[in-house]
């Protein structure tokens, strides 16, 4: 099959998988950039405000998804890599009955309970009903999102990564046309921006179910297609990195309220800032996707030597990029926050926030292709327990330096987080190097 990425170039086979990754993460994050811009130029800086203090908790319901399903895309790789693809439609069918059911339920209580999430979070009260607004509808959009992420997962897992693209592709373009209805035309704020996003994600998953099906008639949802053996196997691929992705989450919901409380304007520029690092990142983090998928199609196919070739090829073309995305935020780091409408403070904050963060950005890289690789191999639970151990390491260096280093501590605290990462990951690799060698 044209998806097989267990022979020819691995720079090669690396890129054609990884490029369209980039462009669909690239296209979704614009979700966020067009709600930010056209809300920030539009009803001003606390609109912003009000968003950017919610989105670690949205993140988070949104993250641990992403997790669950990027363990699930291991699974699907690993039995395309063996010839037993038929198998691959029960992980699809199984897991969005299972995602889509659970997300329903948890996201219709967090609609219910926005209001104590937000004081919880201390939530500053001049964007306190901004972030309601915003948070209330989005939940609404979650369960979609699992649909979409499962579908995806399983498309990854078959080496197929242009149908995601295309798919986001459609959902941005209606996501801006609805954004320049809702906010710029009938001034809905923060809440219009939640509703935009919301029908887009719904069009988004229509698209990518119909794309399965078209594409791979085995994918098609049968009766009797839920099999317990598969969700018994699939948990317990998906749940490692899941818990990761929910505990980091988590714990970037304990910052959140860490920064809050260096006031409305630090909330502004540092979210901001983030949501174009979230961006930028997205080359390195897909990168590491596709070293992971390429690892277990050729575990899978029984070829562990052109597996850590793999591993080897995507560190070095990951730092390539990382050294490149280094320099652009040196040299536009400013020019990319001011696009938002924030006032030239908040500009100088994010700025220099950006200027200490991308200096690490190749440790970071370094960390997303060992990682990739370990994840390939099925070793989830040693990647999330790395993630949960470095972000513990985040929350005690932002508290325990914050007398020092001001709101600036949260750009050292995660570059040192990055370091430890990086670490662990390295030492996990030697361990299963000498490992297979005894």
């Amino acid at each position: 099959m044209k998806n097989d990425m267990t022979q020819g170039s691995i720079a090669g086979a690396l890129t054609a998988f990884t490029v369209p990754l980039i462009l669909s993460g690239v296209f979704q994050q614009l979700f966020n950039w067009v709600d930010a811009f056209i809300v920030g130029n539009v009803e001003g800086e606390l609109a912003l405000g009000g968003i950017g203090a919610v989105t670690s908790t949205y993140s988070m319901f949104v993250m641990v998804i992403v997790g669950f399903t990027s363990g699930l895309s291991v699974l699907a790789a690993q039995r395309f890599g063996m010839g037993r693809t038929e198998e691959i439609k029960y992980i699809l069918s199984s897991f969005s009955l299972v995602l889509g059911g659970l997300f329903l339920v948890v996201c219709s209580l967090g609609a219910v309970f926005v209001e104590q999430i937000l004081v919880l979070l201390d939530t500053p009260e001049n964007i306190f009903q901004n972030a309601e607004n915003y948070l209330r509808i989005m939940f609404i959009g979650i369960p979609f999102l699992a649909l979409y992420n499962t579908c995806c997962a399983v498309l990854r897992g078959l080496g197929d990564s242009k149908a995601p693209f295309a798919s986001v592709m459609v959902c941005c373009v209606i996501n801006v046309l609805l954004d320049l209805i809702f906010i710029a035309g009938l001034r809905m704020g923060t809440a219009g921006a939640a509703i935009a996003t919301v029908l887009s994600q719904i069009a988004m998953t229509v698209y990518i179910l119909w794309y399965a099906g078209e594409k791979y008639p085995f994918l098609r949802p049968r009766r009797g297609m839920f099999r317990r053996s598969t969700a018994g196997e699939g948990t317990r691929f998906g749940v490692p990195p899941a818990i990761q992705s929910g505990t980091t989450s988590f714990g970037n919901i304990l910052l959140q309220r860490f920064m809050n409380g260096f006031g409305d304007q630090t909330v502004a520029a540092i979210t901001t800032a983030y949501r174009v690092d979230t961006v930028l990142l997205l080359p390195i983090v897909n990168f590491g996707s596709g070293v992971a998928t390429m690892v277990a199609q050729n575990i899978g196919a029984g070829h562990p030597e052109r597996a850590k070739k793999a591993l080897k090829t995507g560190a070095a073309m990951i730092a390539g990029v990382s050294l490149l995305l280094t320099l652009l935020i040196l040299l536009a780091g400013g020019p990319l926050i001011a696009m938002f409408g924030l006032t030239p403070e908040s500009v100088e904050i994010g700025r220099q926030f950006f200027i200490r963060l991308a200096t690490f950005y190749v440790v970071y890289g370094l960390a997303m292709a060992v990682r990739g690789y370990l994840e390939g191999l099925g070793d989830m639970t040693f990647s999330g327990a790395a993630g949960i151990a470095a972000l513990a390491v985040r929350i005690v260096s932002s508290y325990a330096f914050a007398g020092v280093f001001g709101r600036m501590v949260i750009a050292y605290a995660e570059a040192f987080s990055w370091l430890v990462l990086l670490g662990l990951y390295l030492l996990r690799y030697a361990w299963k190097s000498r490992s297979r060698t005894e």
